[in-house]
């Protein structure tokens, strides 16, 4: 397995061995889990190279704490790897590598994307998101790269970057792996405790019975179901749940039919923070 720290010695070995060869290319914060594992295979399946990132990412991080705790789990995480393909190449650089001491995120206007949900609750999250990822494309300049739909926000923007800068390549989202009792599989996760873990199926329940609920009442009254849903249960705290437009992720106000929408929702498990998503229709 090749495991390089600096972005040139990668950047030039790719560029020793890409020829006519497709790159894909899997950015991950590491904690891997099942999901991210699911990326990789996808990608060796669909190009001749795989490359995997592992990066903490400090500058989108808007509160200290959450990224200061962070897991890190490096080792272990090279260890999935190897077990899954000695082949695929590692990026673990650190935060000098990337910025070379100025930690600081470039400014980007993403024609309103970045102002919903998570831009709202994490002022500058997605500036941060922006500037890495296109460093990263810049290292690795990919074929495909493969984002998972957790993150629906994410991949939406990473997919207006991609045609704002006329990046050459190909934004993959792949499905949501879930643990067996639907909790979206996050690295998150791992900072969970065995009751917690369990309890947080709350989550995908509701959304899925909000889903069923998209079908015969208002936007307004799913989001009140799940408003007390979430009201009632005093071991999560609901930072917001929204039913938005799945292209410009601008809130629905009524439903129409030719539009295409998805439910959004952050919960607090003690201090730790989940996201998930629905496709509605």
């Amino acid at each position: 397995m090749r495991i390089f720290n600096r972005p040139a010695d990668l950047s030039a070995y790719l560029e020793s061995v890409s020829g006519k060869n497709t790159i894909g290319f899997v950015p991950t914060m590491g904690a891997l889990h099942y999901g991210h594992l699911s990326l990789l295979s996808t990608s060796m399946k669909a190009n001749d190279i795989t490359v995997i990132s592992i990066f903490v990412n400090p500058t989108q991080f808007n509160n200290p704490e959450d990224l200061k705790n962070y897991p890190r789990t490096l080792e272990r995480d090279i260890e999935k790897i190897q077990a899954l393909s000695s082949e695929i190449i590692v990026f673990a650089p650190t935060a000098d590598d990337m910025y070379k001491g100025n930690e600081i995120s470039e400014t980007f206007d993403f024609d309103g994307l970045e102002n919903q949900m998570e831009g709202k609750f994490r002022h500058g999250h997605f500036d941060g998101v922006a500037t890495i990822v296109k460093r990263l494309f810049e290292v690795v300049k990919p074929t495909n790269a493969y984002f998972g739909e957790k993150d629906f926000q994410q991949l939406q923007i990473v997919r207006r970057l991609v045609k704002k800068y006329n990046l050459p390549v190909r934004v993959i989202g792949c499905p949501i792996f879930r643990e067996d009792n639907g909790l979206a599989m996050s690295s998150r996760n791992e900072r969970l405790s065995p009751d917690e873990r369990k309890e947080a199926s709350i989550i995908y329940k509701t959304l899925t019975t909000a889903k069923a609920r998209f079908g015969k009442q208002s936007v307004r009254q799913v989001a009140e179901f799940v408003e007390k849903a979430f009201g009632s249960n005093p071991k999560f705290r609901l930072e917001y749940f929204q039913i938005a437009d799945e292209s410009t992720l601008e809130p629905a106000i009524r439903k129409s039919k030719n539009k295409r929408y998805r439910a959004f929702i952050a919960v607090f498990v003690n201090k730790i923070r989940l996201i998930d998503t629905i496709a509605l229709n």
